[in-house]
């Protein structure tokens, strides 16, 4: 077996992609890690994309995260595991399995819920290997949900949790985040309401949510997110989550609607039509980036008693690249792993792991800036 490395060493698989740059970027700005990026081509396709820090150790790989017994020799090299490769909805665990068998920590940016449901089932096994695996690290999920823990830990108990993300754009991603908005109108999912679980058609009922500048108010719609489902088990006490997304400029969420709910159901079913969609979308966006800019904004809402009195509180973001913003949530979990300070072996979603705390310490460091305003 190889020798576990001394230098701190980050394998971030997907990392020739957006959101994987823009992940190494902050680590490479706040650690002193020694970073291999990953893709699937024997060369990166924009060389200079790579170059973030002159004066620190970068390295690119070609894995094809199919080859099972070269990927875990890969791995056995490294520190940190950071996945990247989405889209996550049909994604395996294998990666996440090659850690756990090598005691090697692991985060994630998975951002669907039955790539969410298949890693927890590991939870025993990473504990007993001594793994801490921090999944749906990001912006949302991700950063989103310690929004969430911000605001229940006001109250003396959470009763209901409303989540709302806007994205302008592209939101400065590629076309892989394209596909995971069509895959994600597939299928109805199951939302926590009022105490039970309830079937929810994905893109339906608009709701018009007040939102940092330059969005004010603009229209989200029921989409399923990971934090429909682990919000609940995080705090027990909520009876109701609601998750909605909308995008900006508006027409896009009248696209996005019609698409869900007036095409054939085997366009958005069919991997062609799924390819097909996601890249006029990208095609359009490209034209619309100019004008709307790529960026994100969150409301976390959540309703409450405190001192026996029923209250709403909130908290909101605004980020101007949601890519970005993404390279934040988890190169901020990564940091704090490296440097040993959120060391919890298991499988969890960030709200179960990252404490209000550290939240605000690493977002304080890094310039975001999130308001209390409700």
């Amino acid at each position: 077996m190889t020798q576990r490395p001394v230098i701190e060493k980050v394998l971030i698989l997907g990392g020739s992609g957006r959101i994987g740059r823009c992940v190494a970027r902050d680590i490479a700005a706040n650690t002193q890690a020694q970073i291999t990026i990953t893709g699937r081509l024997a060369k990166p396709d924009k060389p200079d994309n790579f170059l973030w820090q002159s004066n620190q150790s970068q390295e690119y790989l070609a894995i094809d995260l199919n080859e099972t017994e070269y990927l875990s020799e890969i791995i056995n090299q490294y520190n940190l595991v950071i996945h990247c490769a989405g889209p996550f909805h049909h994604r395996d665990t294998n990666v996440l399995e090659i850690c756990i068998e090598k005691g090697i920590n692991y985060i994630d940016v998975s951002d669907h819920r039955s790539y969410t449901s298949k890693a927890l089932k590991l939870h025993d096994r990473a504990i007993a290997a001594n793994t801490t695996a921090i999944i749906n690290t990001g912006i949302f999920p991700g950063i989103s949900n310690s929004m969430v823990r911000q605001c229940v830990e006001k109250l003396d108990k959470a009763e209901k949790i409303h989540l709302s993300y806007i994205v302008s754009g592209s939101g400065g991603a590629g076309i892989t985040v394209m596909r995971t908005t069509f895959l994600g109108l597939q299928n109805p999912f199951h939302a926590w309401i009022d105490n039970t679980w309830q079937s929810v058609k994905p893109y339906t009922e608009r709701e018009i949510i007040n939102f940092p500048k330059p969005y004010g108010d603009s229209g989200v719609y029921w989409y399923d997110m990971p934090e429909t489902f682990t919000l609940p088990k995080a705090f027990p006490t909520v009876k109701t989550v609601i998750t909605k997304f909308g995008s900006s400029p508006d027409f896009y969420n009248h696209l996005t609607w019609i698409a869900a709910n007036i095409f054939p159901k085997f366009w958005i079913k069919n991997p062609v039509g799924v390819e097909f969609l996601s890249y006029v979308s990208h095609f359009m966006t490209d034209i619309t980036d100019k004008f709307s800019g790529i960026g994100v904004a969150i409301r976390a809402e959540v309703t409450g008693i405190k001192d026996n009195q029923e209250i709403t509180v909130c908290s909101t973001l605004f980020h101007e690249n949601t890519a970005i913003a993404a390279g934040i949530g988890a190169g901020s979990i990564a940091q704090l792993i490296l440097q040993g300070r959120l060391n919890k072996p298991g499988i969890y979603p960030v709200e179960e792991a990252l404490s209000t705390d550290l939240f605000e310490e690493v977002m304080e460091g890094r310039g975001i800036n999130i308001f209390a305003n409700c």
